[in-house]
């Protein structure tokens, strides 16, 4: 039996302080030495491009000559994705310590659910929280992180809303049902 309580968190992006010290209250009451053992996606470069590109306006792509992927230099933004990565998985970190928190943190490719439900095995998590910005769409159908997660792993899953108060969450602010 392990003396920490080991919980996983899986980011969607880098936590404020807020944040921070919000998971680390629901923990105050837990005898055992909590570990927090953070992960965060990379941000997928191809994926960018793609989304750079398809953001442009048709008339603009009609006005302007056609982009040669050769053009793109997908190891740059493969490089600059990593770094990013790596500091807000880093300002994360320090979040966490600042509010009194013991982490670790890892910047991960593998699909998010399979890094999470991985880290709950290899570390015998209790539990799993998820910190995502709002995702309507996709919680609605219930192909969000969270959903997908609750399936998949065998310990208790929690989401959060990243950069949201709990009281602003449940309603009491500007949150997402405030909208």
């Amino acid at each position: 039996m392990s003396d920490t309580y080991d919980v996983v968190l899986l980011i969607e992006q880098e936590l404020t302080e807020a944040d921070a010290a919000q998971v680390r209250s629901l923990h105050e009451a837990i005898e055992d030495p909590v570990v927090y053992h953070v992960l965060l996606p990379l941000e997928d470069a191809a994926a960018r491009i793609e989304a750079a590109m398809g953001s442009l306006a048709a008339g603009e792509v009609m006005a302007s000559p056609a982009m040669v992927m050769s053009d793109v230099d997908l190891d740059a933004v493969r490089r600059d994705c990593e770094e990013r990565s790596d500091d807000e998985l880093a300002h994360t970190l320090s979040a966490l310590a600042a509010a009194g928190a013991t982490a670790t943190g890892q910047v991960v490719s593998d699909p998010p659910i399979d890094a999470l439900a991985a880290k709950v095995t290899e570390v015998d998590g209790r539990e799993a929280i998820i910190l995502t910005r709002p995702h309507v769409v996709a919680e609605f159908f219930h192909v969000d992180w969270t959903s997908r997660a609750r399936r998949s792993i065998g310990v208790p899953v929690l989401h959060l809303l990243e950069h949201e108060t709990f009281d602003e969450q449940a309603g009491a602010g500007e949150g997402v049902t405030g909208v």
